[in-house]
């Protein structure tokens, strides 16, 4: 037998004898419930929590023994009981944690004794287990190693857990399971917890800047009968009452700018797309977009605010603009940095030479040394973006915006006046990775028909990621809409960079996986 079948084997002999173990936990722990349904009421709710551990650790940290016994603080609090052990026959300590608030994370210590608590509630305590959730009464007071401590005169079980927690020492050490059970994962790791609290409070950042800019937030439908927005294959799905193939929205783009038509200068919308592609670490096939819309500005002023937006995020949800993705820092409060394609190419492959970069012939040459077949309509702007992104992208370190794309790969884009073949669009890339995407939109009606028509040639040779033909978008177009400027800033990509998280399932409370065997 191979070392390789030896270590499997031995994984499946410790997994099976794990999974004994805690079969025979959950028969005690069910016992256990039985013994409680038998006196009453086994999971009450009728018990109010009236302070939060990391509110009673700030204000009453600092006191002294002294203060807390010449000004006694009454307290009502439940959590989940993470530690617990024996002080003889009469005393026992354990610690509770609960959610406490969106920035911090709560833990305090509980005294049980024979004498305040009585011997009933003693009694059930001792069996009681770890992830139960108490509810205890009592007065603060602090140890002789001065540690913070609710000396408890009343104790309840709210909640009986019958699975046991993983191992304290260990914690929920693989990451499949972590993702599988974020339950779990939140219970055990407070580098969790303190993710999705990042998380939370960036989006909240979010909204209240683009509110505080007068954008008004909406919502747009999930469900399109043509898919459009962006160049992405989507899912598809079918409406039975209407009898109509139906598509889950890819991008918010159109409808957005359908409102702008309508008389609402500035939108803003942070919800869910869907792109049916590959999973990876910065791949999901649901993931979350703030995409907002402004009339009467352009690419320009687009960047600036985009650069704004996210520089208060990080700060709000942070308290700083200067952070660490994977060992390196990265300044969010500096200003970013504009590169063109071709630029940028110079900058991180300074190898190819002016003319190179400008002979089609050459670039797809070279694009196939790097294993990459272009499109057989793929003119000289697309073939600089592929090198570009086979050489400059992953180099992008600092925020930096790469403008100038060509006409064939923004169908949605405006057209630049002076320059042929070039749209007023940027893509904001950091730490190696786009985060953003934005323009100057497109309001020509028939330069916007022309564009369609393009994208419904490419997908009837074969790209199955062109765009479809919106009639209704091009009836909305020939209304009128004013100019305008519009951003999509991917809020999954942006939270793992503000919370140096390598995987975007890391910043996912439930990402997609397969199916669990």
């Amino acid at each position: 037998m191979s070392t390789e079948n030896q270590e499997q084997t031995g994984q499946e002999v410790q997994a099976t004898s794990l999974q004994a173990e805690d079969n025979k936990i959950i028969a005690e722990r069910r016992q256990k419930l039985d013994a409680v349904r038998e006196k009453g009421v086994a999971f009450p709710n009728d018990f109010v929590p009236q302070h939060k551990t990391a509110d009673l650790t700030e204000t009453y940290g600092g006191w002294t023994r002294e203060q807390l016994e010449a000004e006694p603080q009454q307290v009502v609090l439940a959590g989940r009981m993470m530690l617990k052990r024996e002080a003889g026959k009469k005393a026992a300590f354990a610690t509770l944690q609960d959610a406490s608030g969106p920035r911090a994370d709560g833990r305090i210590q509980i005294y049980v004794t024979l004498d305040n608590t009585g011997e009933e509630a003693m009694e059930a305590f001792r069996h009681y287990d770890l992830g139960d959730i108490l509810g205890v009464e009592g007065t603060l007071f602090k140890t002789k190693v001065d540690e913070l401590t609710v000396k408890v005169t009343k104790l309840r079980l709210i909640t009986k857990s019958l699975r046991p927690l993983p191992d304290k020492f260990h914690g929920l050490a693989d990451q499949e399971t972590k993702y599988r059970q974020r339950y779990v994962d939140l219970i055990m790791n407070e580098e969790t917890r303190r993710t999705f609290k990042a998380r939370t409070a960036a989006i909240a950042s979010i909204r209240r800047f683009m509110q505080d800019n007068a954008f008004m937030e909406v919502e747009t439908p999930m469900l399109h009968p043509i898919p459009g927005g962006a160049a992405a294959k989507p899912f598809i799905t079918h409406h039975n009452a209407l009898d109509m193939q139906m598509y889950l929205r890819i991008a918010p783009e159109l409808y957005l700018k359908r409102l702008v038509v309508g008389g609402f200068d500035r939108v803003f919308e942070i919800n869910r797309n869907f792109r049916n592609e590959g999973v990876s670490v910065r791949h999901n096939p649901e993931f979350t977009m703030m995409e907002f819309y402004a009339a009467y500005t352009d690419y320009k002023w687009l960047m600036d605010y985009t650069e704004a937006v996210i520089r208060q995020a990080a700060i709000d949800a942070q308290g700083t603009a200067e952070v660490t993705y994977g060992g390196r820092p990265l300044d969010l409060g500096k200003p970013f940095h504009r590169l063109t394609i071709v630029e940028a190419i110079n900058k991180y492959a300074p190898h190819y030479t002016n003319e190179q970069l400008h002979d089609a012939e050459f670039l797809k040459a070279e694009l196939l040394k790097f294993g990459v077949k272009p499109h057989v309509i793929s003119g000289l702007g697309a073939l600089q973006l592929s090198l570009f992104e086979e050489t400059a992208e992953a180099q992008l370190w600092e925020p930096t915006f790469i403008i100038d794309y060509p006409v064939e790969v923004s169908p949605l884009a405006r057209a630049s006046d002076t320059r042929a073949g070039i749209t007023e669009r940027f893509e904001l890339f950091m730490v190696g990775r786009e985060i953003a995407n934005g323009f100057s939109e497109l309001n020509d009606p028939e330069d916007q028909a022309a564009r369609f028509q393009a994208q419904v040639a490419a997908k009837d040779a074969g790209d199955e990621e062109a765009m479809f033909y919106d009639a209704d978008y091009i009836r909305a177009l020939e209304y009128g809409m004013p100019p305008a400027g519009g951003c999509g800033i991917g809020i999954d990509r942006l939270i793992m960079i503000l919370t140096d998280s390598p995987n975007i399932r890391d910043v996912l409370l439930f990402p997609h996986l397969r199916k669990e065997d």
